[in-house]
């Protein structure tokens, strides 16, 4: 695949992994805005998509033949693999996360009020985050790997109370456009995780671990 401006961000990162880092440096939003084309995610991250090109031009972190190539993977192995690697992951991280930043802002909130809507956007994302992993692991993915041990058995399935796979789907995408509209406004209130000249320690460790969390949010999502 040759990409060029109005490849769509979200083939760029399937098939060049390498990219994600390039996106992530210069806060393209790959995840949520995936379908758009990388002119416009470049657009609205507000930076040059030929400067974006040529940066994408020398990375080199190609699909290898030890990769797993999840677009052709057994859906059953990517959902076990969200679950091991995404899910445990979040579920770590909202906790440690919610108590590095009460302790930010005791020392810092009031030289830097945006800390309080940082600490209140993250909250909200880590409810929507559980609720959200807790519909996957619960109904979506028992349903998936429920279809997929019928087909390979050449048997039946039960009808699902959801009546069509469509509709969990759809609530999960709409769960996702909401999480990543969150994190985008983490993203601003922080100025792109700037730790400022007063930061302590803990200070940058929130900045550091927000960063972190929005990468991983952003590698799990379709």
């Amino acid at each position: 695949m040759e990409i060029n401006r109005e490849s769509k961000v979200k083939d760029i990162v399937t098939l060049n992994p390498g990219a994600v880092r390039v996106l992530e440096q210069a806060g393209v939003d790959y995840c949520c805005g995936g379908d758009n084309s990388l002119h416009d995610a470049c657009a609205q991250a507000d930076v040059s998509s030929d400067e974006i090109l040529a940066r994408l031009a020398h990375t080199t972190d190609q699909l290898t033949p030890e990769d797993v190539d999840w677009l052709l993977a057994p859906l059953c192995a990517l959902a076990q693999q969200i679950r091991q690697k995404h899910h445990r992951y979040v579920r770590e991280a909202i906790p440690r996360i919610r108590e590095l930043a009460k302790k930010v802002i005791a020392k810092h909130g009031s030289n830097h009020p945006e800390l309080a809507s940082i600490e209140s956007d993250f909250l909200a994302l880590g409810r929507e985050m559980i609720s959200h992993m807790q519909k996957e692991e619960q109904i979506l993915f028992p349903y998936i790997e429920a279809v997929e041990k019928a087909a390979a058995s050449h048997g039946l399935i039960e009808p699902p109370f959801f009546a069509t796979v469509k509709n969990p789907i759809q609530v999960m995408m709409k769960e996702h456009d909401s999480a990543g509209e969150l994190m985008k406004q983490i993203r601003k209130s922080s100025s792109q995780y700037a730790v400022p000249p007063d930061a302590c320690a803990s200070f940058r460790l929130l900045y550091k671990e927000l960063h972190e969390f929005e990468a991983d949010l952003h590698e799990h999502d379709p």
